[in-house]
């Protein structure tokens, strides 16, 4: 029995002090991509930028790696900057994505307005799934609503892909108080989710657009670009404006 005990003894510490280790190598992996980022430059953001806006912003996911968010701050093409970022916090059940954490603690450091988006996946109860948001997504007073990625039916019927999207809208707006954002792109929200849908703020993605996306319905944001460059980021990024002046952006962010 004894020597049983000390085997499970020393399971339990090479797994703490594996765990320890992959901790302390990440801190310093970011910290070093970081630094190495700062020095990552464009001269423009790479991309044909929509006239007629003046709140532009970008969107990423664990797919852009370590960002130094200072730098995409920094950034300025003519009068063009960047003053918003649309984060990946979660996916499905369980799922946070991997550079959440940091990404939402740094770009708040660096002085941008941020906001956080869950992954829909229709095949999965959409009760649980906000639920799975909130437990990684804490918003403060300036944050923009929370955002319903929903891109794909992944062979759910079209009533049931509904049914479990207005589970998790329902249920996240009862837990932070505001109307959730619905991101989608065009063809989609037309397809599957108008009419019941409507009522909702939409974030639409409609790429090489030369003015706004081509929808019937009023949009707030609007993704223009899959493949932008910023400063601080070694991938290409997407690109957004909002579809307003500057009091209207702030009328948006949490005041509580």
């Amino acid at each position: 029995m004894a020597k049983k005990q000390r085997r499970i003894w020393k399971i339990i510490v090479f797994i703490f002090s594996t765990s320890i280790f992959v901790m302390v190598g990440m801190m310093i992996y970011q910290w070093i991509s970081e630094k190495s980022t700062s020095f990552v430059e464009y001269r423009e953001f790479g991309i044909s930028m929509p006239v007629n806006y003046s709140i532009h912003g970008i969107d990423v996911s664990k797919y852009q790696d370590v960002v130094n968010w200072q730098s995409v701050k920094n950034m300025r093409v003519q009068d063009i900057s960047i003053s918003f970022v649309f984060v990946k916090a979660t996916e499905g059940l369980g799922n946070e994505d991997q550079m959440f954490s940091r990404n939402w603690k740094k770009i708040k450091e660096a002085g941008l307005i941020r906001g956080a988006y869950h992954y829909f996946l229709a095949t999965k109860s959409g009760k649980a799934q906000a639920e799975n948001f909130i437990n990684s997504v804490t918003l403060l007073p300036g944050d923009l609503p929370p955002v319903l990625d929903i891109e794909q039916t992944y062979g759910v019927p079209p009533e049931k892909l509904r049914q479990r999207a207005k589970e998790w809208l329902q249920t996240v707006q009862a837990y932070y108080g505001t109307a959730p954002i619905i991101y989608t792109n065009v063809d989609f929200y037309e397809r599957y989710l108008k009419d019941d849908f409507d009522g909702y703020l939409l974030w639409a993605a409609h790429y090489l657009q030369p003015s706004q996306p081509r929808i019937y319905r009023s949009w707030s944001f609007w993704q223009h670009n899959e493949k932008g460059r910023v400063n601080g980021c070694y991938t290409i990024v997407d690109f957004d404006v909002f579809n307003g002046d500057s009091l209207e952006f702030h009328k948006l962010l949490l005041n509580r």
